[in-house]
C-alpha cells in the first residue's frame, strides 16, 4: 500500500484491510471484486490484484517464500521489495534501494547521471550492495532508507546534521542540493470532463468499465455526458481535480436525469451498497460532492 502513496493516507485503509483480510489464507480466498472494493480510493489497482495472486501462491505453496529469488516470484515483488523483505526478514545481504537510497548514492559518489536511466539505477545498487553491512543487512537498510526520508531530503539536505557529510563528494562539492539528476521529464497533461449524478428511488447509477480496459478494469464509474447523450443536466454541484502520474483531471460535477432503463453496463445502487463495490477514486469524491460518505 505504501508503494506511491503517502502513509497518512494509507493507515486507514492498512487497518480496514487486516479487518476484512487477517490471514494470508483469507485474502487467497476473497473474490477479487471483495478486494478491490477495500482499496477502492488508493489507486494503482494492479498493487490490490497482485497481492490477492501472491496470497494464493502462497498458500498454495504452503509457506512464505525466505529467499530473494522465491520472493521475486511472487506477483508484485520486484528488486526493491524482495531485498527489503530477505534483509528484514531473514538477514540476507540484500541491499534495498528505493528513491531515498538513489537520492544518498548519488549525493554521496557526486555523480550527476540520470537517475531514470536503467544502467544508471543498476550501478547505483552496485554501490549500495557494496556499503552494504552484511552483519546486520536489514538495520543498514532501513537506517539508509531513513536517512533519505528524514535528513538527505530531496530539496534541501540538512547536510549538518548527516552522518555521512564527512565522506559525502556531492557535498565537498557544493552539488548536493542539485543532486540526483532525473533528465526524462514526462509532459504534463491536462483534461477537463464531467461526471453526471443521476438518482432514483434513493439509487445512484454507475457504470461498470469492460472487463477487458487498459485502466481499472471492472470498476464502477460515474458516467459521463458522452456514454449518456441523453441524459438531462441538471444543478452543478461543484469540481474535483484528480491526478494520476502525470495526467491532471479537472471535472465538473453534476446532478442529471435520465429516462427509462440505461443500456450497457449501468446498475442502480443503493448508498449502503457502494462500499462493498470496487470504484473509481474520482466516482468516490464527485459522490462525496452529493453527499455521500459523510
Amino acid at each position: 500500500m505504501l508503494q506511491q502513496t503517502r502513509a497518512q493516507a494509507v493507515m486507514p485503509y492498512y487497518e480496514h484491510f487486516l479487518q476484512l483480510f487477517p490471514t494470508v489464507e483469507a485474502l487467497a480466498a476473497a473474490a477479487e471484486e471483495e478486494v478491490l472494493a477495500a482499496w477502492s480510493g488508493l489507486g494503482y489497482y494492479s498493487r490490490a490484484r497482485n497481492l490477492r495472486r501472491a496470497a494464493g501462491a502462497i498458500v498454495a505453496a504452503g509457506s512464505f517464500p525466505r529467499d530473494y529469488d522465491g520472493l521475486r516470484t511472487l506477483a508484485g515483488i520486484g528488486d526493491y521489495t524482495a531485498a527489503a523483505v530477505a534483509s528484514i526478514a531473514f538477514g540476507l545481504p540484500h541491499a534495498a534501494v528505493d528513491g531515498n537510497v538513489l537520492r544518498v548514492v548519488a549525493r554521496v559518489e557526486n555523480d550527476a547521471s540520470d537517475i531514470g536511466a536503467p544502467r544508471t539505477r543498476q550501478r547505483f545498487r552496485a554501490v549500495a550492495q557494496a556499503w552494504l553491512d552484511v552483519r546486520d543487512p536489514g538495520g543498514f537498510n532501513q537506517a539508509m532508507m531513513e536517512l533519505g526520508a528524514t535528513v538527505c531530503l530531496p530539496r534541501k539536505p540538512l547536510c549538518l546534521l548527516c552522518p555521512l557529510s564527512g565522506v559525502c563528494a556531492g557535498r565537498d562539492a557544493g552539488r548536493a542540493a542539485e543532486l540526483p539528476v532525473k533528465l526524462r521529464r514526462q509532459e504534463q497533461v491536462r483534461i477537463a470532463g464531467e461526471l453526471l449524478v443521476i438518482e432514483r428511488g434513493g439509487r445512484v447509477l454507475l457504470r461498470q468499465r469492460d472487463a477487458a480496459a487498459s485502466r481499472m478494469a471492472g470498476f464502477w464509474d460515474l458516467p459521463t455526458p458522452a456514454d449518456l447523450p441523453t441524459a438531462r443536466p441538471g444543478a452543478r454541484l461543484g469540481e474535483i481535480r484528480h491526478t494520476i502520474t502525470h495526467h491532471h483531471y479537472t471535472l465538473s460535477v453534476r446532478r442529471a436525469a435520465t429516462a427509462g432503463r440505461p443500456r450497457g453496463a449501468y446498475r442502480w445502487f443503493a448508498p449502503a451498497e457502494l462500499r462493498s463495490i470496487p470504484f473509481s477514486t474520482t466516482a468516490r469524491k464527485a459522490l462525496k460532492l452529493a453527499g455521500y460518505f459523510g
